[in-house]
């Protein structure tokens, strides 16, 4: 088996690989072990047709094509493994010789990792981060902490309020006509969570628990239904029930059998401590977001277009492994919101082209200043992911194969790189 390349213009490489004829063969073979219970010609029974009879009946080149496409999922991963390409992109295969005693020779297209030339990093000014901490941010987090633990209450004294969650049934009409999807029975709605058509939450507020009432409001333009988008339509409502949310009773008391601390101003000065860690961390990522960004407009390369199109392809997959985890599958997600595989393409190009210019000028600087990666290093790494799963650090180690190591090693040296984006970045 051999492999050759030739480096082809806009970063782009044509490997050529070369099977052996009797390899070949031998592929050819398996493919007719597989298959041969398929085949029956008179004077055999099925399944005991010898190959040769198959392939003068149906012509030399009957299993060629399983044959070839085993081969190049056995061949080309390994082939590439030891060149010195960094490719970057799905293979575009073609087959340059298939036949019958001969080598086997196809061809694979591929991008190849794009050359940066970086930009000045003492150029890198940014508009500065703000992180501190305001009185607001801190009861902002009091509040969500006392709602997860607040109460659902019926309201039965007063008419429906802003973050009430109402009980409705309801019924639209277009032009007098009810329309598919329009009706719903003891539908749950918090009433200012924006969940329904612009408009429809707000006329509900005032209303009592037992009122009938309509609602008007105007589809949105770009509305997913096409034949309702942009038209009036009338809710028919009823008001079922109302809840509302109790919050608990913030007293030294509440917060002793709820906490680990025995005063209110105990909690609240770890609360604060915890906003501000949290958002010294978000500011630190947010410079290192900007720092970055500026130094991709100071650089220049040029994105090979198959290399845009893998990325992609990844960002829609792991769309698709996340709806998985809500009950839905891809397909059905593009079925609901009447789009096709080729309109998330286009949504997600920009975000795409974005993600590795950001890798390419991290990957330039940190090959630029040297960075290495200690034993040190990695195995502080490893300490911090055994804490996290709580697990002990050698059964970290089992699991973590050469590939994962590496991978490993990658990621801290690009954390290097992007601290040290940050650090050159002038705040103003």
């Amino acid at each position: 088996m051999s492999l050759t390349y030739e480096k082809l213009e806009g970063n782009m490489a044509e490997l050529t690989i070369t099977v052996p004829a009797e390899d070949f063969k031998k592929a050819c073979v398996e493919v007719y072990n597989k298959q041969k219970n398929k085949f029956q010609l008179d004077g055999f029974r099925k399944g005991h047709v010898p190959m040769q009879f198959i392939e003068k009946t149906y012509g030399p080149a009957v299993f060629f094509e399983d044959a070839a496409n085993d081969l190049i999922n056995k061949t080309y991963f390994e082939e590439i493994k030891d060149i010195d390409l960094e490719i970057v992109s799905n293979p575009e295969i073609s087959l340059s010789q298939i036949e019958k005693g001969k080598d086997f020779i196809y061809k694979a297209k591929v991008a190849t990792k794009p050359p940066v030339e970086l930009g000045d990093l003492s150029k890198i000014e940014i508009e500065k981060v703000d992180a501190e901490v305001t009185d607001e941010d801190v009861e902002k987090e009091i509040e969500s902490k006392l709602k997860a633990n607040s109460t659902k209450q019926d309201v039965t004294d007063r008419a429906a309020q802003d973050k009430d969650e109402a009980t409705i049934n309801f019924e639209g009409f277009v032009d007098g006509v009810a329309f598919e999807g329009g009706k719903g029975e003891k539908y749950p709605l918090v009433l200012g969570s924006g969940s329904f058509i612009p408009g429809f939450e707000d006329q509900i507020i005032g209303k009592n628990v037992g009122d009938s009432f309509d609602v008007n409001v105007t589809f949105p333009e770009n509305y997913q239904a096409e034949d309702l988008a942009g038209k009036e339509a009338v809710f028919k409502c009823e008001l079922l029930g109302l809840k509302e949310t109790v919050l608990p009773t913030l007293d030294d008391e509440y917060i002793s059998d709820t906490t680990d601390f025995e005063t209110v101003d105990e909690w609240k000065a770890d609360i604060k401590k915890q906003v501000t860690e949290r958002k010294e961390k978000q500011a630190k990522h947010q410079k290192e977001e900007r720092a970055i960004a500026k130094l991709v407009e100071l650089s220049s390369m040029e994105l090979p277009e198959p290399m845009v199109a893998y990325q992609q392809e990844k960002m829609i997959d792991n769309f698709g492994q996340q709806l998985m985890y809500q009950g839905m599958n891809l397909e059905q997600y593009l079925n609901m919101t009447g789009q096709t595989r080729d309109d998330m393409r286009d949504q997600v190009r920009p975000e795409a082209e974005k993600t590795i210019k950001n890798s390419l000028v991290i990957e330039a600087v940190a090959d630029a200043q040297g960075f290495d990666v200690t034993e040190e290093e990695v195995e502080e790494e490893m300490n911090k992911m055994a804490e996290q799963y709580k697990m002990e650090i050698e059964k970290i180690k089992e699991f973590m194969g050469e590939e994962q190591i590496d991978s490993l090693k990658h990621d801290i040296k690009m954390n290097k790189a992007i601290e040290y984006i940050a650090s050159q970045a002038k705040e103003k």
